[in-house]
């Protein structure tokens, strides 16, 4: 079974914390050393581990599918690109486990990669986003998600998955400023109950992000954790796919860019990073690096 190969952190539930890492490659420097020294020593428990366009291009790696997030703009939204060379999501059922783990992957990452962007995330009430709607209620499950979220078949490539990372910025003060029926033509689901409305405008999230309804469907395994700071507030929007089409799709949707209409999102929050990344299988308790040239 492909899930056996995967790295645990992918089809696991969401944690009660996390940290989302996302890490440049330092000038003038040869990662490989480093890499090796990171891979044998990263325990597969503490989350997980992806590899961006600018490294596997440097290292000469092939990954099939594998590209750079792309830069859209659509009608009156903007949805940036801050593709990195590696990404790390960190889990842990505290703050404290979480630290450890960090300082961990600071330390080991040291001479080749510097951080270029951190956040902790956190579980909110029973999986809700902070606007206070339930989040993942179409997550694909069972073998349905193991499909969705797994690569099938490939010697170093059956059990990895790629991985989409966005940083959305909630206006929750606007958001609460509209009223009840809004908010939830908005989200497109009721809050008091999640079901979705019947009569949902088509610019109402569920709509535009309906996996079912693309063609062919536009499955992905999230595992989206909130985030927040004395100013600011949102969601770390973390997608994991057997190809990075999916979101891809979905995205391009979002943004208006299949039918000039925009996803009702972008009233109250806004992308502010976005990055695709490669997690490699995992060979017995570490990570198969077979696809790196490492």
């Amino acid at each position: 079974m492909i899930a056996s190969f995967s790295q645990p952190g992918i089809l696991a539930v969401v944690p009660p914390c996390g940290r989302s890492l996302a890490f440049r490659l330092e000038p003038e420097t040869d990662p490989r050393r480093v890499l090796r020294r990171f891979c044998d020593a990263f325990v597969p428990e503490w989350g997980v581990v992806g590899f961006g366009a600018p490294l596997l291009k440097l290292l000469g790696a092939e990954i099939p599918g594998m590209r750079a997030f792309p830069s859209l703009a659509g009608p009156a939204c903007a949805v940036p690109a801050t593709q990195q060379s590696l990404w790390v999501l960190l889990r842990g059922p505290d703050r404290g486990t979480v630290f450890d783990a960090a300082a961990e992957v600071y330390s080991l990452l040291a001479g080749a990669f510097a951080l270029d962007d951190a956040v902790d995330t956190f579980r909110y009430r029973d999986g809700r986003d902070l606007s206070g709607y339930l989040d993942g209620t179409a997550n694909p499950a069972g073998e349905a998600g193991v499909a969705a979220a797994l690569v099938a078949e490939g010697p170093g490539f059956a059990g990895s998955s790629f991985v989409a990372v966005q940083r959305w910025v909630h206006d929750l003060r606007r958001f609460h400023g509209f009223s009840a029926d809004q908010r939830d033509a908005i989200i497109g689901r009721r809050h008091e109950d999640n079901e979705e409305l019947a009569d949902a405008p088509v610019s109402a999230h569920v709509k535009r992000s309906e996996q079912e309804s693309y063609d062919p469907p536009a499955f992905m395994v999230r595992r989206s954790m909130p985030w927040a700071n004395p100013r600011e507030q949102g969601f770390e929007f973390i997608a994991f796919g057997s190809s990075l089409d999916p979101f891809e799709r979905m995205m391009r949707r979002m943004a208006g860019l299949d039918d000039g209409i925009l996803d009702a999102l972008f009233t109250f929050s806004r992308p502010v990073t976005g990055g695709y990344y490669w997690c490699p299988p995992i060979a017995g308790d570490r990570l198969d690096l077979a696809l790196l040239r490492v």
